[in-house]
């Protein structure tokens, strides 16, 4: 301990002296960042969570890290989707960013003081927290920092198609979160914005199917289990619609759900299409897709191996799973599908 105390002594007073050198000075003396960031941009224009205020965001610091934006706001977005699955145990730190770092990993393991933000002893200590608006202090609670310091991390590892996601998985350590970006990433690549979050109902609109509030109903085949997810019943080979801008992550044959595709949307909401009698053949893994393209047909697949039919009158099975970083879990769409269906009836019905 007697020898600590020197130790962090220097470090305090380098990191205060350094402080005081930058705001003589100007930042950039080493702080390309601070010409094109604000402290808080969320500031700038007023209108806080905006998309526009996101976006401003993302290509400044694409400007300064080299990075394309549509990692950067994939990144930040993965961050939201987590966050708002785990609300507890990662609290909002900035006013427009997702983005949630640990006090001790932001500030290093070994650090003594884990609110530090003194980018000279956060380094000291290995630290991921860094001084991106060039004002001396890397802030656990600025957006411009937080997400900096992340993509920073992370394009250590290079920045190109090929080398930016060795980072991701580098931070995560996790094969799923370096998906999850991933995929984000080409859905704001191929539209070119942020605004991807309109919803469709999975069949067309119209009086030729039925469903109820299905979610945890008793389901025999394959041992006891509840039933996650929504019936819509329609008739054989009804198109199947994708109620989102999403990634199809899945498709192809299950046991329970035959024929069925799973696509991943920018929430981290995986959407589930089980009983299919078959697939649009023009859509493969991978493959981007929008609301109400069709992805399938109506069936009536599964509860058997491959090609098994007929077990049970024609259905959609629609569920929604939301992944929360490890691990997913469903919850009842059927709410959703409500409100989908009547935005979109409503819709049709002013233009016609």
């Amino acid at each position: 301990m007697n020898r600590m105390i020197p130790v962090t002594a220097i470090i305090t007073a380098i990191a205060l002296l350094t402080s005081g050198f930058m705001k003589q000075n100007g930042p950039e003396l080493g702080k390309p960042a601070s010409a094109l960031a604000s402290t808080s941009v969320a500031g700038e224009s007023g209108t806080g969570d905006s998309f526009a205020v996101r976006m401003q965001l993302y290509d400044k610091l694409s400007k300064v890290t080299n990075v394309e934006w549509y990692w950067i706001a994939a990144v930040d977005q993965y961050e939201r989707s987590i966050s708002k699955a785990r609300p507890k145990a990662r609290p909002l730190l900035g006013q427009t960013v997702g983005v949630f770092v640990e006090p001790e990993r932001w500030a290093g393991a070994l650090n003594p003081y884990t609110e530090d933000n003194s980018p000279v002893s956060i380094r000291w200590f290995g630290g991921i927290g860094q001084d991106g608006d060039g004002n001396g202090s890397a802030e656990r609670t600025s957006d411009f920092d937080l997400l900096y310091s992340l993509i920073r991390f992370m394009s250590s590892y290079g920045i190109n198609e090929e080398r930016f996601p060795i980072g991701i998985w580098e931070y995560y350590h996790n094969s799923r979160a370096a998906q999850r970006v991933t995929q984000f990433a080409s859905l704001y690549r191929h539209y070119g914005r942020l605004d991807l979050f309109e919803h469709a109902f999975p069949l067309p609109i119209g009086n030729s199917y039925s469903y109820r509030d299905t979610w945890g109903d008793r389901r025999g085949w394959g041992g006891r289990r509840i039933h996650e997810g929504t019936d819509i019943f329609a008739g054989y080979g009804t198109p199947v619609r994708s109620t989102c801008y999403g990634v199809i992550e899945v498709k192809g044959w299950n046991k329970y759900g035959g024929w069925r595709i799973g696509i991943r949307d920018l929430n981290n909401h995986y959407h589930y299409y089980a009983h299919l009698s078959g697939f649009d053949k023009t859509i493969a893994i991978g493959d981007i897709v929008k609301p109400g393209q069709v992805v399938g047909r109506v069936g009536s697949s599964g509860y058997g191996k491959p090609g098994t039919s007929g077990k049970f009158p024609p259905h959609l099975h629609y569920g929604v799973y939301s992944d929360r970083g490890l691990i997913e879990w469903a919850f009842d769409p059927y709410p959703m599908l409500r409100r989908w269906e009547q935005a979109e009836r409503k819709q049709l019905r002013s233009k016609g």
